[in-house]
């Protein structure tokens, strides 16, 4: 097992230490239950039986889905957790988002966010993630993220459909004047076998939902379950393909203006002086509104219809301060490369006595490799939106959002009203990846909506805003060293990974006051936690100070990580001559899950036997968010250059909800990462973002794509996530399929800087 650097054991212990005191001031409210939200909002003949179900007279089973939905299948997973154990039919129950409430926290989250790798399982580690899932509920962290929406709600769902089973039981058998333990249930109705009667939950709801709720309740055996480990039909896709207004930018409301924004090009940047004249003139045009908040300056403008604040917006006229951070690509670059040079850091991985293995090691016997890759857009399909209304003391907030409770306390704070006084309407993702965990659109519709006299503003951004005021996925560069023993296999390595901070990042734009404490495992992540046994091996974080705003980008720093480290461990192979499948194994041997799956993976797709000519595979693995995933790409030279032919993912992801939704999402996030290998880059020229749409920010088109094969596997003893777990392995192993087809090694992203694609 790999043992944390002291630098890191220090840091994060104190402030494990620090935050076990906050927790045990609080415990009380730790072990109290948040008040549930529903019982406020509850229609005439229903009743709620806890946060996650409401079911009516007319026996309509709501299941209140708290993650938001963004295309990952997580309404359809958590409906169908509390289905399995209210023993209904998925196709009997409608799903709904929570409102904002700390009921529906997010402890999973937090809970590894520690610096102990996922298979670490020592009394360090596993008061780690007590304390910090503590925390996640002490602060109420209502958010979809982390791949841990299951892993969260995998329990608690359960538990709310089989407390309110019992409970409907108990009313049942008061109703039928017969002993609860002679009733059986059946897509939601309760029977007595012995005389024949029956009654639907829906008639004893109100009853039922009046009573306490049982102190404990007994969950379905996994060998009992009949909707959970298969395929379920999606609750989203209905509304979907017929084109309903569930999205935030379908928001349509009486009296409604429209608004849009148009901020500095120059994070962090005031405007020195500005025109707003010939803007203001404009048809349709009802207010400009000045902004500045933690996120930046600019202007908002308030219109009759979208065109008319668009319009407007281009005829602001402003000149922006200068960037205070380098200006170009080449200046970041440079800042990166100076940081790496610089030394320091902080250890996140220190196994053995690396400086001493490396100071005798014969010259031949040395590989190094420097790493570069780029800042990523999030560039979802649905531009970012939301809409406002602030009205006799009340603020509504329609918005596409991942972190529902921030997004409340945020805006309230804008509006000058209390968060009590603060409704946020979360509605379906136009995709998320991260994106949408910030609360800038929102803020900024607030904003818009404090001037609009009561009327409700939806403010909807442009394509070339969206992709230039991202927060990107942070640019970053390694410095890679092993050494190799006599038999091939590395004795020692030696990475040093430098990147902006993320959480830094984060904080500043949502919580300015409180400061990154302790190292950044962000910048490390798929590098200094993933599975393998080297006696000396050292991964060091070192946070780059350039403060271009960067966030959490589908699989964080696994996404960079992935490609560093699997790329260099393919170098590590080819300079020692073993196959990179079979040095996996061997490294990984203390790791009985990560050989299974890099067998099952290897399995399919016939690693080892002979290709046709002008054809060759690649190969990388990935621990991330708990799931163990190893995938290998085909590649094929063509006249119209290189074309990715077909990937095969093996994932073991300890129990499997979903088989259909999690292969969904682990060919979805391979493609996102292959998109980004193949030709995604953020750069920048005189402080400013220089892509725009996607004519030069663009994803993989559907006659690009590979064909995929999955294996889904359950050999771990803890469940891991899905949503970003195929993303971290896809670059390297398409970097190391073209380094077999060409014998080129491409170590910087996107790879279509060296060599070009079908």
């Amino acid at each position: 097992m790999a043992s944390l650097g002291t630098i890191a054991r220090r840091t994060f212990l104190i402030g494990g230490a620090a935050i076990a005191g906050g927790v045990a001031v609080g415990y009380y409210y730790y072990r109290r239950p948040y008040p549930n939200p529903l019982e406020g909002e509850l229609a005439d003949g229903e009743a709620t039986f806890n946060p996650y179900v409401k079911i009516a007279d007319d026996n309509t089973i709501t299941v209140v889905a708290p993650r938001a939905e963004m295309g990952q299948g997580i309404s359809t997973s958590l409906a169908a957790l509390v289905a399995e154990e209210l023993d209904v039919d998925l196709a009997q129950v409608r799903v709904e988002h929570g409102p904002a409430s700390w009921a529906y926290y997010n402890s999973e989250m937090l809970a590894e966010g520690g610096p102990f790798a996922f298979y670490e399982e020592g009394i360090a580690a596993e008061t780690m993630r007590d304390v910090m899932g503590a925390v996640g509920k002490i602060l109420g962290f209502q958010g979809t993220g982390g791949s841990a929406s299951m892993r969260d709600g995998f329990d608690k769902m359960r538990q709310a459909g089989a407390a309110a089973r019992l409970m409907l039981v108990a009313a049942a058998a008061d109703r039928l004047g017969v002993p609860a333990v002679d009733l059986e249930t059946s897509k939601g109705v309760i029977s007595h076998p012995a005389t024949g009667r029956s009654v639907t939950y829906g008639e004893v709801a109100v009853a039922a939902g009046a009573a306490s709720p049982p102190s404990t309740v007994t969950l379905r055996h996994k060998a009992e379950w009949k909707l959970l480990g298969k395929p379920q039909m999606r609750q989203d896709m209905l509304a979907k393909v017929t084109g309903a207004p569930i999205f935030g930018v379908d928001v349509d409301l009486p009296e409604m203006l429209y608004g849009t924004v148009k901020m500095s090009p120059r994070f962090w940047a005031r405007p020195v002086k500005a025109d707003l004249s010939k803007a203001e003139k404009m048809p349709g045009v009802v207010k400009i509104v000045p902004i500045d908040t933690t996120y930046g300056s600019g202007f908002g403008v308030i219109a009759e219809n979208s065109w008319a604040a668009f319009k407007a917006a281009e005829a602001i006229e402003v000149e922006w301060g200068a960037a205070e951070y380098p200006p170009d690509s080449a200046a970041i670059e440079k800042a990166l490369q100076d940081a790496l040079a610089a030394g320091g850091g902080s250890a996140l991985r220190d196994d053995g006595d690396v400086d001493t293995a490396f100071a005798d090691a014969p010259r031949e016997r040395i590989v190094e490799a420097d790493y570069a890759v780029p800042y990523l857009a999030h560039a979802c399909m649905e531009p970012m939106n939301a809409t406002a209304r602030l009205k006799d003391g009340v603020l509504d907030i329609w918005s596409p959002n991942q972190m529902p409770t921030i997004t409340r306390q945020l805006c309230a704070g804008l509006a000058g009203v209390a968060q009590d006084k603060t409704n946020v309407h979360t509605t379906y993702l136009g995709g998320g990846f991260g994106r949408r965990g910030e609360m800038d659109y929102s803020m900024f519709a607030t904003l818009l909506a404090s001037e609009a006299a009561g009327r409700p503003v939806k403010v909807v951004w442009t394509r070339e805003e969206d992709i230039r005021h991202d927060v990107y996925r942070p640019a970053a560069a390694g410095r890679f060293q092993a050494r190799l023993g006599e038999d091939g296999l590395p004795v020692a390595i030696d990475m040093r990974i430098a990147s902006p901070s993320t959480i830094a990042s984060t904080l500043r734009r949502t919580f300015p006051s409180l400061p990154a404490a302790g190292p950044d495992k962000t910048i490390t992540e798929g590098s200094h936690d993933q599975p393998y046994t080297v006696p000396n091996y050292r991964v060091t974080a070192i946070p780059a100070a350039v403060s271009v705003p960067v966030g959490f980008w589908r699989s964080v720093g696994n996404s960079y990580n992935g490609f560093f480290h699997e790329s260099f461990m393919d170098e590590i192979a080819a300079s020692g001559k073993i196959d990179p499948v079979e040095m996996r194994r061997k490294l990984m041997a203390d790791y009985p899950a990560a050989v299974k799956v890099v067998d099952k993976v290897a399995e399919m797709a016939k690693w080892g036997e002979p290709l046709p000519a002008g054809k060759a595979r690649g190969f990388a693995f990935t621990l991330s968010f708990g799931s163990w995933v190893g995938e290998i790409v085909q590649v094929a030279d063509t006249p119209e250059g290189i074309r990715i032919e077909k990937v095969w993912i093996a994932a073991d992801v300890g129990t499997a909800i979903d088989p259909g939704i999690i292969e969904a999402q682990l060919t979805s996030g391979a493609v996102f990462g292959l998109s980004a290998a193949v030709g995604q880059e953020i750069t920048f020229a005189d402080g400013m973002v220089e892509q725009s749409n996607f004519h030069d920010f663009d994803a993989m088109r559907i006659f690009q794509c590979p064909t995929f094969e999955v294996a889904i596997l359950e050999n771990y003893h803890r469940m891991g996530g899905v949503g970003e777990v195929g993303t971290p392995p896809a670059a390297p192993a398409l970097a190391n399929a073209v380094f077999a087809l060409t014998g080129k090694r491409i170590r910087r992203l996107p790879l279509n800087k060296e060599v070009g694609f079908a």
